[in-house]
């Protein structure tokens, strides 16, 4: 299998997780907001901020290891003085794209953690990885693969849209919408990646499809609409689940609630507690 494949694959794969994770989390969160007349961050929440931070800083210092090691690899060489060229820039290009998601993650972490940094710095440092990522796709050096070009050009427009939406969230906090569009903006992005990898280097070895051919190029483009349609598709069939799952919670357990930040449902009454399981037994079961 092309290794070229498998890279983007894995950094689609990176995207979808995160895409499918966000649009469950966000409806439980909405829904749950919109039940508690309070809108003070549990702990939660804060607890899996510092894990998605976790999550996305190990996927991104894993992303920049395998790049610079791997076999093929520049091995942190940027420039050869032999040759008196730059070492394989290609590689240099995707480590710098992961570097800046490791530091979204590092922020992601510090924020939620007694230091205490400032309201939205998270999210502005996810837009600026973002945008680093769209800079990067948007000047990299195609020669004359036209298609590729196009397919990237396609690419760069749902990462400025996360980028766009991900900016707006340093001054929106929690505002639902603009999540969701910067979730399907991630789903829109996985799955393009793979079917780039699809297109340039197919799985089953053989050619790409036909740079000049100008049929493709319209064809791929209905088809990133489509993609996005799917992304939608995904998105709302996740988001009805989660409410059917928080409605359904409500209606065994009665004052339990979903609270997917913890991992557990816990009872909306009993704020000061660590959070029950399941009911109490006795007058209080329902």
């Amino acid at each position: 299998m092309p290794t070229s494949f498998l890279g983007s694959a894995l950094r689609g794969t990176f995207f979808l997780i995160f895409g499918l994770w966000w649009s469950v989390r966000y409806t439980l969160k909405y829904l749950r907001r919109k039940a508690n007349a309070e809108n003070q961050p549990s702990y939660g929440v804060q607890r899996m901020e510092v894990f998605e931070g976790a999550v996305k800083a190990f996927f991104a210092l894993a992303g920049i290891l395998v790049e610079q090691f791997v076999p093929a690899g520049p091995h942190l060489q940027l420039y050869s003085p032999k040759t008196h060229s730059w070492t394989d820039l290609t590689h240099w290009h995707y480590t710098t794209m992961y570097l800046f998601f490791l530091l979204s993650g590092i922020v992601d972490i510090v924020s939620h953690s007694p230091l205490k940094l400032p309201l939205g710095l998270d999210r502005l440092s996810l837009s600026m990885a973002l945008f680093i990522e769209g800079l990067l796709f948007c000047f990299r050096d195609y020669s004359d693969a036209a298609l590729d070009h196009h397919l990237h050009s396609l690419l760069a427009m749902a990462i400025f849209g996360g980028a766009l939406c991900a900016l707006l969230e340093v001054f929106l906090r929690d505002h639902i919408i603009l999540e969701t569009f910067r979730t399907s903006s991630f789903l829109l992005q996985g799955s393009w990646l793979w079917q780039i990898g699809f297109v340039l280097c197919p799985p089953w070895g053989g050619p790409g499809w036909d740079q000049t051919d100008r049929s493709n190029f319209t064809f791929l483009t209905m088809c990133f609409c489509w993609h996005y349609v799917g992304a939608l598709a995904v998105l709302a069939a996740n988001s009805a689940a989660s409410r059917c799952c928080n409605e359904s919670c409500q209606l065994r357990f009665g004052d339990i609630d979903v609270e997917l930040d913890c991992g557990m449902c816990v009872r909306k009454g009993n704020k000061s507690s660590s959070g029950a399981l399941l009911p109490e037994s006795g007058s209080d079961d329902k």
